[in-house]
């Protein structure tokens, strides 16, 4: 069922406490942790802890959880001392999205004048 954790999800078991991450930041609805890949001196994920397989769907089914991701996306880069950055959401494979759990890069660290991603 749509936002239902799902069992075969990796940002689902990151959520529960889980997967292989260590956590940043932590809301009620959100968590932030580095990519493993990152392409920026500065890669956060955000994601929410309800389950939904990409942004657009998020924002249709959960609005306002979908703008806390934003919120958070925002007081990451607080956090991390960049006033500079970028917001990445992949949808679909064919544009890079390779877990199916809604989310958003927070990218910086450099200038974001060069295709990173």
């Amino acid at each position: 069922m749509a936002g239902e954790p799902q069992p075969d999800c990796l940002f689902c078991k990151i959520v529960a406490g889980g997967g292989p991450a260590t956590l940043g930041r932590k809301t009620e609805r959100t968590v932030a942790f580095r990519d493993i890949a990152p392409k920026a001196p500065t890669h956060v994920l955000v994601i929410p802890h309800v389950h939904y397989p990409n942004a657009a769907a998020l924002a249709a089914a959960e609005p306002e959880i979908a703008g806390e991701l934003l919120a958070e996306a925002g007081r990451v880069a607080e956090d991390e001392g960049i006033q500079d950055y970028r917001l990445i959401f992949n949808t679909g494979a064919g544009a890079g999205q390779t877990i199916f759990h809604a989310h958003v890069h927070v990218l910086g660290g450099v200038p974001m004048n060069e295709r990173m991603v």
